[in-house]
């Protein structure tokens, strides 16, 4: 597998552009965020609300009225976990073209957290753990914009290759369609315990002419056969999958056809063409149970030529691989479309189809309840399924350990560290120093949750934030294993192992004291870089500012921070009127002139 590097940097690397990959970070479980658009107003109101938006806006540059907003949101018990992550993510793009200012404001609240967690009785050490406040969520949104360069151009490559790597070592052994388990895994609880016979097969794979949704960057091109290494215990759909990632090998995959849109044709020898489908006529029922085809059950042999055909049934994939070439350029679009029938069955119950009463099964029976009688002893020992955790672990560690080394690494292939991990190091070093903590373990632990912990376990567990990818849940449960090791590498806490320990701390408990070190010496040359002058860091926040200030719709933005605004307006003109600062600068009048604008009741 040490050929994966170069063979991947030869198609290059899919990386999602600045504004596709922020919008994943910052807003991961919304798919078409309002940001991206115009802002949807009614054309009699658009008038009087654009001024009352820049008014906002104006308040919003003023450090007393954002502070002092944050605040008295975070104080409101309604305002919840979920407002608080969406409040930062929109002040974070709101002030995307001003990040000197954004800075500011965010090194003073995390002062003011600081000081609340060291008067507290919570333990320092637990700061910035989680996602409690405004001003956490804002630091991973700050590291978030300020390290893409760093990605694009050090820490991204072998972040891609480690997933490459783990897909293609996954896609070696039998992996289970419904289930997601798998002969070759990191995940003890993704792994096939069963003994399942399979034969390696090579099958030649051709895509027909499908006009609509060509892309040029196709390596093989139509009606050319790739070689494509399969299993013949793999279902039709695993197989069309593998067909296409060897077509489009180095095509974004946002931009490649999906599966669900094509039908797979075996020429069959004299017996002409067969469409092999995952469920069919000829798909072998057992009672309630029925198992996806797969190429042995077709008898598909070594060799075979099978053709990517555009699905017969309906026009129905064409018309939404059309409009997703042309509308979704930021997306990867994996979401239903992208679900085949019988392996959506896999997130109901039992795999239970409930329009036909039958149970679907690939490599392995799950049964309701417990074990039925048998299938018990079928189970290797554990000591066995170690092993193989151990052999796919020790398979990948190459990679594994590039991309640790590249994160805890001042030195990087030409790049410099980013000016933004110096600078918010020690930043948290002066802060520990103020407050007289001489505990070594509590900056370190606060070093780890400010950026390791909070920026990049998150693309270790999901690097489609960063590449144009899918991530498939048996490749998803591996990556989970990596992020956790890296965890647990930033950990202060020694790790004693038990018989009840995970198999994941298990299978890299040697390697943990030496990721450990690397953290180590990472913090201590941090600390040992001479300072950055407010003058650098100044300027190349400028930059970043200059770089980016148009990618989002700001507008639309202010528009959601002032709901809040709004929603709490009684409790926000009280603090700004209680406010020494915002007394001198009016702003609770200020505020009273914005809320009467946007309702259409004054032309101030």
């Amino acid at each position: 597998m040490t050929d994966l590097t170069s063979d991947l940097t030869a198609g290059g690397i899919p990386f999602l552009d600045y504004k596709a990959y922020t919008m994943k970070v910052l807003f991961p479980s919304t798919e078409d965020h309002p940001v991206l658009k115009e802002m949807q107003v009614d054309p009699v109101k658009k008038q009087h609300m654009e001024k009352g938006l820049w008014q906002f806006g104006q308040l919003v540059m003023n450090k007393t009225f954002l502070l002092l907003f944050i605040r008295t949101l975070e104080s409101n018990r309604y305002f919840s976990m979920r407002d608080r992550v969406s409040v930062a993510s929109l002040i974070m793009v709101t002030l995307q073209g001003r990040m000197e200012y954004c800075t500011d404001i965010l090194k003073t609240l995390l002062a003011e957290l600081i000081e609340k967690c060291i008067e507290g009785k919570s333990h320092p050490k637990l700061l910035l753990r989680r996602t409690e406040s405004v001003a956490e969520k804002m630091l991973s949104a700050w590291f978030t914009f300020l390290l893409y360069k760093f990605l694009r151009e050090c820490a991204g490559e072998p972040l891609f290759v480690l997933y490459r790597a783990i897909k293609q070592q996954v896609d070696k052994g039998p992996v289970d369609a419904i289930t997601s388990e798998a002969r070759y895994s990191l995940s003890e609880e993704k792994l096939i315990r069963q003994s399942i016979d399979y034969k390696s097969m090579t099958a030649y794979v051709s895509i027909a002419q499908l006009s609509s949704y060509m892309t040029p960057m196709e390596p093989f091109g139509e009606n050319c056969d790739a070689p494509v290494k399969v299993l013949d215990c793999d279902t039709v759909s695993q197989v069309k999958e593998k067909g296409l990632d060897a077509i489009y090998k180095n095509t974004p995959y946002s931009q490649r056809p999906s599966k669900e849109g094509l039908d797979l044709e075996w020429k069959a020898g004299n017996t002409g063409r067969l469409i092999l489908s995952d469920e069919d006529s000829t798909t072998k029922g057992e009672g309630e149970w029925k198992r996806l085809n797969t190429l042995a059950h077709y008898k598909v042999g070594d060799g075979a030529s099978l053709t990517l055909v555009p699905k017969q049934s309906s026009m129905y994939n064409l018309s939404i691989m059309s409009e997703k070439m042309e509308k979704h350029k930021y997306e990867t679009l994996n979401f239903s479309l992208k679900t085949s029938p019988p392996l959506s069955r896999a997130t109901s119950p039992l795999n239970h189809d409930p329009e036909t009463g039958y149970k679907f099964w690939h490599l392995v029976k799950h049964h309701d309840g417990e074990n039925k009688e048998g299938e018990r002893g079928n189970k290797m020992v554990s000591e066995i399924y170690l092993t193989r955790l151990l052999a796919t672990k020790g398979t990948l560690q190459k990679f594994v350990d590039d991309l640790f080394e590249t994160i805890f690494s001042t030195a990087h292939r030409g790049s410099a560290l980013p000016l933004a991990i110096k600078y918010m190091f020690d930043f948290l070093d002066d802060q520990a120093l103020q407050h007289g903590i001489t505990d070594p373990e509590v900056v370190h632990t606060w070093k780890s949750n400010s950026l390791p912990l909070r920026f990049w376990v998150n693309l270790i567990k999901n690097p489609n934030f960063v590449f144009d990818i899918v991530k498939s849940n048996i490749v998803d449960s591996c990556l989970s294993v990596v992020a956790q090791t890296f965890m647990d590498a930033c950990s202060t806490s020694d790790h004693r192992l038990g018989k009840d320990s995970p198999s994941s701390k298990l299978l890299y408990a040697k390697d943990i004291p030496v990721y450990k070190d690397w953290v180590e010496r990472y913090y201590q040359d941090i600390k040992n870089m001479p300072a950055i002058s407010d003058q650098d860091m100044n300027a190349m926040l400028a930059e970043e500012s200059r770089l980016h200030a148009h990618e989002f719709n700001t507008n639309v933005a202010l528009h959601e921070l002032y709901k809040y605004a709004y929603k709490y307006t009684d409790q926000l003109i009280q603090t700004l009127e209680e406010d020494e600062f915002s007394q001198k600068n009016r702003l609770a009048w200020k505020l009273n002139q914005v809320n009467a604008i946007m309702n259409g009741e004054s032309e101030a």
